[in-house]
């Protein structure tokens, strides 16, 4: 599994125009499944993601994690993480994983970042999505699922 997480002011998921979901200061978290990924990947990054030390403390260093100063998640799923476009002009989504594989993980993935105490809003699998981020600082991590030998 690949994550971008994102520090964000707010971030927000409009569909049709209309507002699904929503979260003030916090992360948005782009997630995107490949072949071969599993539970023990989402447990990995919803772990290392709600406690990632990337808010400031009052000495304006990394030291707080999103657990640390309650802040909430906005996951939004994106199979274009896995895009190759190494050869040519358009892209490739052979890495990504299907949509009956991908679509259970992510939410396995919401469900685990909510039990580690997080509040957590999602995009619509498979919906044309507009998203808002406001990225704060900014502040871009990417971080992929150990890869298993």
């Amino acid at each position: 599994m690949r994550a971008v997480v994102q520090r964000v002011r707010e971030a927000s998921v409009t569909i049709d125009g209309k507002t699904v979901s929503a979260i003030d200061a916090g992360l948005a978290v782009l997630i995107g499944v490949t072949h071969g990924d599993d539970e023990s990947g989402a447990r990995y990054l919803a772990q290392k993601i709600s406690t990632l030390r990337i808010f400031e403390d009052a000495a304006g260093k990394f030291n707080l994690s999103a657990l640390d100063v309650g802040a909430a998640a906005l996951v939004v799923s994106q199979f274009t993480l896995y895009a190759d476009a190494r050869r040519g002009r358009r892209p490739d989504f052979i890495d990504a994983a299907r949509p009956e594989v991908a679509e259970p993980l992510i939410a396995r993935f919401v469900a685990l970042l909510r039990e580690q105490g997080l509040r957590v809003e999602t995009g619509v699998f498979q919906a044309r999505m507009l998203v808002k981020i406001y990225n704060d600082g900014p502040v871009t991590i990417i971080l992929d699922s150990p890869i298993k030998a």
